[in-house]
């Protein structure tokens, strides 16, 4: 009988070895991202120049050559840099339209509101009944302090109501009438009743169908036509219903992919334990579902912040149609590029907060769904 032949591996032998000098660190990772061949040398390179020059120039303009204050705008014109004194000259114009000039701290308080609470909602600090509580009151106070009329404040009529507070006005209405619309369209799509499903296809339908200048046009100008005077409204109203509605109808088929993305065993097994249509939509359903679609829900939501620039249309100022309006004065009209870049700071600075939120939510809810697997 023969023996196995023994091993040669030696056990305990000796040590792991390091991976060749220069194959790790930041200036290995830096040479094969950017110059891990003759061509892609060369273009780091040139990218890299052009990026450089870009900046240079922009710094220039920018910063070094630019006019910070200029009364009239004087001192404007023989720049060479911009004009950012038509900020400092107009932007209680950018931020608050026609809006009488010694009630203007009433806007300043409605943005001050808005912002803080946007922050302490995006830092999660509060339960969610509280946070929407928090939104309601403020909703509220923005709605009395631009109408006044209460607590010794002067009444202003919606003709007036401009800038950034009527921007924020539309935008919350917008979101807080759309979004429980949008739910009951996804669901009335859906429902096993004829005429519900036809009435929320044909209503999601038609108004994806048509532009939005047409809903507004349509809301502001043509609907009070047909209406008797019992029942029309202030025109800002009338605008802000088409913009609901047109929220609502996309944001309505972005719902209706997260009902239809969650297995049919989730509601036959609420079904199975008893639970109500009610019951099972708001407790088992609606809640997966509104998690699913938060990134898509959070695109319709930035577009109706943008969307509100389409007000200017109908005479009513948000803080574009404002800015607009405050650089026809003859003495500051050839610096729109200054007054527009201000306008695109405010816009992706607030866009941005909103779409750093909806990712924080996306995580949250990933973490949440990890919890449960385990």
């Amino acid at each position: 009988m023969t023996e196995a032949p023994a091993s040669y591996a030696k056990i305990g032998g000796a040590p792991a070895r390091l991976p060749p000098l220069g194959s790790t660190g930041f200036l290995a990772r830096l040479h094969k991202r950017y110059f891990a061949s003759p061509l892609m040398s060369v273009v780091t390179v040139l990218l890299a120049a052009i990026t450089v020059w870009a900046l240079a120039g922009l710094f220039r303009w920018a910063i070094w050559d630019a006019v910070w204050y200029a009364p009239e705008g004087a001192a404007c014109r023989d720049a060479a840099g911009a004009c950012w004194a038509v900020i400092a000259e107009k932007y209680r114009v950018m931020l608050f339209g026609a809006f009488p000039y010694a009630e203007q701290w009433r806007g300043g308080v409605i943005i001050a509101l808005w912002l803080v609470w946007g922050v302490l909602t995006a830092t999660n600090l509060f339960a969610v009944s509280l946070r929407l509580l928090g939104w309601l009151i403020v909703f509220i106070a923005t709605i009395a302090l631009l109408q006044g009329g209460i607590f010794g404040m002067p009444h202003v009529g919606t003709d007036l109501w401009g800038g950034l507070p009527l921007t924020f006005l539309i935008f919350g209405g917008t979101v807080a009438g759309g979004l429980p619309l949008a739910i009951l369209l996804a669901l009335g799509r859906r429902s096993q009743l004829p005429a519900i499903r036809f009435l929320s296809v044909a209503t999601i339908e038609c108004v994806r169908g048509i532009p939005l200048l047409v809903v507004l046009f349509f809301a502001a100008l043509i609907l009070p036509l047909f209406l008797p005077d019992q029942l029309n409204v202030d025109k800002l109203v009338r605008a802000e219903i088409g913009m609901i509605i047109f929220f609502a109808a996309y944001a309505a088929e972005v719902v209706r992919g997260g009902l239809q993305a969650l297995p049919d065993g989730q509601e036959e097994a609420a079904k199975a334990l008893g639970l109500s249509y009610s019951q099972r939509m708001r407790k088992i359903v609606l809640p997966q579902a509104l998690a699913i679609s938060i990134p898509a829900l959070f695109n319709d939501i930035i577009r109706a912040f943008k969307n509100t620039t389409f007000f200017s249309i109908l005479g009513l100022f948000d803080v574009l149609g404002a800015t607009k309006a405050a650089l026809q004065d003859p003495n500051w009209v050839r610096y729109g590029l200054e007054g527009y870049l201000f306008v695109f700071l405010l816009y992706f600075l607030i866009c941005s907060g909103m779409s750093l939120y909806g990712r924080s939510l996306e995580q949250a809810n990933a973490r949440r769904g990890r919890k449960v697997e385990r």
